[in-house]
């Protein structure tokens, strides 16, 4: 089968094996068979955001942003966008500060929307501010 990567997936928090040359091909959870990789970022809870930083191994590019916040709704479509386009090669998902705030506390988000990468359990990169997508896919993929 060749090299497997571990990524968890956002319905169930089940850790699931994949291919690492896997890009363009439609994957669903072993466990709850969901699709592992869906159109859209998922908004995860506090146990979801911690299984996918410390069980997944490929980059988590995570939106730390509010319902009320202007600037968030207004990046959300590029979020997705570049989501779509980077595929398999990291996870997008989403918190919701105002319902996960000691979440965005022990991470220090003073101002949303906050974007975060983390690889392996750690966090590697952060930028403040909506981005509009081609400006989001350079820094991303420049981190991959």
């Amino acid at each position: 089968m060749g090299p497997t990567l571990h990524v968890v997936c956002t319905a169930c928090n089940a850790t699931n094996r994949i291919p690492q040359a896997s890009e363009g091909k439609e994957l669903n959870c072993g466990s709850c068979h969901q699709p592992l990789f869906g159109s859209e970022p998922q908004s995860l809870d506090a146990a979801g955001f911690q299984a996918q930083i410390s069980k997944s191994q490929i980059p988590v590019v995570v939106d730390f942003w509010a319902p009320w916040c202007g600037p968030c709704r207004a990046m959300a479509p590029a979020f997705q966008q570049v989501s779509a386009l980077i595929g398999t090669r990291a996870r997008f998902i989403k918190v919701n500060t105002e319902e996960q705030g000691a979440l965005a506390s022990r991470y220090a988000i003073q101002s949303i929307p906050t974007l975060a990468i983390f690889s392996g359990g750690r966090e590697i990169a952060r930028r403040s501010g909506a981005l509009p997508a081609s400006e989001l896919q350079r820094w991303v993929q420049s981190l991959l």
